[in-house]
């Protein structure tokens, strides 16, 4: 018994022996480099894979990876990252032996007529830090029917653009359930601008994107929650950076014209200059709009630009003109129509504005041989407004009406530097990024007038503020393993606010500062696919003329000035899946609370500080490039909103969206024709805060179509194509018609959607 067991041992580890000699014989090794094809510098972070295989490994901070084990045989590996071309390299793995790969990623050269950038079809699974963050591309906005040139940010999952007046004002904005009104808890930047304008006369953190050219938007990379580090004021729904484009492949000449006698024309055009490229444009539209009262919409913008090298290492130089004139129709009170006025009319037919801006933006990147980058942006911007509204029409004064000015003149600058390292150590790979900011606002007049006919009869308040917010943040972003990331960030703000009023009782000096630290974790991937925590605190301001306050300006009566800074608070838990080919697709549930919300007043036309809230909600987003001619997109978006420490029932946030559906069917290629379909859908939102009032629920759709034949393009956009009768904006509150009680009449008032219309676009390349 003993022989045979002392045999039946050494045939088991003979056996063993020769099965582990033939597993070893039987795979491989294989590692290598991932570079810039231009430069030649290694690219950290990029997703390096084997489709076969379903394995996968991320680069080091050298651009270097390793796969063990891989079966002796032939295998294509691919390469990728954002911001670049997708690599595919054959490899012939042998046996016991390490085969070595190197792959070049060509930098996406991103041109109008010829675009390459995917935008939402980019895999970034593997670089991004959140569920909740992404890219859109030109490719996204030019297959969209865009009724209004701020619906560029509609092509965020969950986001809305509406209008509640005039083309010219800025628009009304909702994310993950927030009332954004005409921005306050959005930041958006182009070229690294901060194009949101605190203490503004009309609403604080006002977002007027009207003098963007769509045609000349490169992409736009978003994230929603305030988690990242660099991310300060006004961030806490989210932030999107706007990026415009550096030359055009030829001059493009575009003329449109459509419905409610709409036209408007662009010239564009790029050269070489020395080592660098100009580029110039201007756009012009008139519009009189749908309404019984003509808009009389006069808008002008300009670009010129001068860039050398590469948005990665290169220098750039942006001028930015806009002008616009318009006459508004706000929204109406459901009582007065039928009967008194038509649906598309106005009970005020002088209420408009006027508002120019004016920016010089200067960016300088370097990017080494070993990663490492440095980011320096300086700005100086010129702005004014001069808005006349009246939403409650006879409330106030019976005889001359409530109609009142808003106007805002500032100069605004700042600056912001930033710095890369790509770390190695230990073996493990680490980023770290420390960047520092500063903005000053000279707003030389904020004021608020009581006007009749957009001419003044009395003044309210009139203001000279100085707003200063200087920033510092730091964030490292560890790679543990091939399927483990943490992200550890701290940001911190300081601000100072000095008001001139014309009232000395509410002129003063405040200084306010607050950290706010960040942290996220990232597991995988494994199947193309990505597990993510993240949590953070952020902010927002408050207009620095309620810091000080201490008399209301318009009743005399005491009040107490408000925080300047509002804590907020941000968790969210998500999936990013790449698994399908071609399914670029996220889940997040996330939740973010306020000390004080900022809520606009819809008889005031302005925003204020509220209660504290909370927002939880869940979203999906879905983009699927199903054929080389034909995309789906599909993005749903859940929230409860609700205000806190408030008698329960009353506790609801007024025109919080709980429910958003958007989506699109796109189809054909840029040499030919080409066909969309978009869909957005609203649910119903509470007007009242018991819930009692609530605007209905609504769904649009648009429809573009059109051709490529050589050098010249033709389309056509319909507008509203089902010709839906729903409002764009409700509220609820106390007005006034002629005749009525002297106290008004709560009611419904709605700024309803545009009626079905037609636009038809051509475009010459010369």
């Amino acid at each position: 018994m003993p022989l045979s067991l002392r045999r039946l041992t050494r045939l088991l580890s003979l056996s063993l022996l020769l099965s582990g000699s033939a597993l070893a014989q039987a795979t491989g090794t294989l590692a290598g480099v991932v570079l810039d094809a231009d430069t030649g510098a290694p690219l950290a972070a990029a997703n390096v894979s084997l489709p076969d295989l379903n394995r996968g490994a991320v680069t080091d901070a050298e651009g270097r990876f390793f796969l063990d084990a891989v079966p002796i045989g032939t295998h294509v590996l691919r390469a990728s990252t954002v911001g670049y071309e997708e690599a595919r390299h054959t490899a012939d793995v042998g046996a016991d032996a390490t085969t070595r790969a190197v792959l070049r990623l060509a930098a996406i050269d991103i041109r109008i007529g010829e675009v390459v950038v995917e935008g939402r079809a980019v895999n970034l699974v593997g670089t991004a830090g959140s569920a909740s963050e992404g890219l859109v591309g030109q490719t996204q906005l030019a297959q969209r029917p865009l009724l209004r040139v701020g619906e560029v940010l509609e092509t965020i999952p969950g986001a809305i653009v509406t209008q509640h007046s005039g083309s010219g004002k800025a628009n009304q904005f909702f994310l993950r359930g927030f009332n954004l009104d005409h921005g306050t808890d959005f930041a958006a930047s182009v070229e690294g601008v901060p194009l949101n304008l605190p203490t503004h006369a009309h609403g604080q953190g006002y977002l007027d994107l009207n003098f963007l050219i769509p045609e000349l938007v490169e992409e736009v990379a978003f994230a929603k929650g305030p988690q990242g580090a660099s991310g300060g004021n006004f961030s806490t729904a989210g932030r999107a950076d706007i990026r415009l484009v550096r030359r055009l492949d030829a001059p493009l000449v575009q003329a449109e014209a459509g419905s409610d006698e709409t036209a408007a024309a662009l010239v564009a055009g790029s050269a070489s200059v020395g080592d660098g490229t100009i580029l110039g444009a201007v756009r012009g539209q008139v519009t009189d709009g749908p309404w019984v009262n003509p808009e009389n919409g006069t808008l002008l913008s300009g670009m010129a630009r001068y860039t050398t090298g590469t948005a990665r290492d290169g220098v750039s130089l942006t001028a930015l003109a806009y002008h616009n004139d318009w006459d508004a129709t706000d929204q109406i009170a459901s009582r007065a129509v039928p009967g008194l006025y038509d649906r598309l009319g106005t009970v005020d037919p002088t209420v408009g504005g006027t508002t120019s801006r004016a920016t010089l933006v200067g960016r300088w990147t370097r990017t080494s041989d070993t990663g490492d980058a440095t980011r320096a942006t300086a700005y100086a911007a010129f702005y004014s407004l001069n808005l006349f509204s009246n939403f409650t029409y006879f409330l106030d004064d019976p005889d001359r009406g409530d109609q009142f000015e808003q106007e805002d003149r500032r100069v605004y600058g700042g600056a912001d530097l930033a710095r890369d390292w790509r770390i190695a150590g230990l073996g493990r790979s680490s980023r770290v990024t420390l960047g520092a900011g500063v903005r000053h606002d000279q707003i030389l007049g904020v004021g608020l007038y009581r006007t009749q006919a957009r001419e003044r009869i009395g003044t309210v308040r009139d203001d000279a503020v100085t707003e200063t917010n200087a920033g510092v943040y730091g964030e490292v972003e560890t790679r543990w393993t091939e399927a483990i990331r943490t992200t550890l960030g701290l940001r911190g703000d300081a601000f100072r606010f000095d008001v001139a009023s014309d009232q000395a009782a509410n002129s003063g000096t405040r200084t306010a500062a607050l950290a706010s630290p960040k942290a996220g974790l990232v597991l995988g991937p494994w199947a193309d696919t990505e597990v993510y925590l993240n949590a953070g605190l952020g902010y927002h301001s408050n207009d620095a003329r309620g810091t000080v306050i201490t008399v209301d300006p318009a009743s005399g009566a005491a009040v107490d000035p408000v925080d300047p800074l509002v804590r907020t608070r941000a968790a969210e838990v998500g999936v990013r899946t790449a698994a399908v080919a071609g399914l670029q697709s996220t889940v997040s549930l996330w939740a973010i609370g306020l000390d004080s919300e900022l809520v606009f007043v819809g008889d005031a036309g302005g925003t204020e500080a509220s209660d504290a809230s909370r927002h939880v909600g869940v979203e999906w987003a879905n983009y699927l490039v199903a054929t080389d001619w034909l995309q789906l997109a599909l993005d749903v978006a859940l929230t409860r909103s609700r205000f806190l420490d408030v008698p329960e029932g009353e506790d609801r946030i007024e025109n919080s969206l709980g429910r958003v559906v958007t989506g699109g069917v796109y189809l054909g290629r840029p040499d030919g024709w080409m066909a969309s379909l978009q869909v957005r859908h609203l649910g119903p939102r509470p007007l009242t805060a018991d819930g009692a009032v609530t605007a209905a629920a609504s769904t649009l759709l648009g429809a573009k179509v059109g051709t490529r034949v050589g050098r010249v393009a033709l389309s056509a956009d319909v507008l509203n194509l089902l010709d839906s009768d729903a409002a764009d904006v409700s509220y609820f509150y106390a007005s006034r018609l002629p005749g009525e009680p002297a106290a008004g009449v709560d009611d419904l008032h709605i700024h309803p959607v545009p009626p079905r219309s037609v636009r038809l676009t051509a475009s010459v390349r010369l």
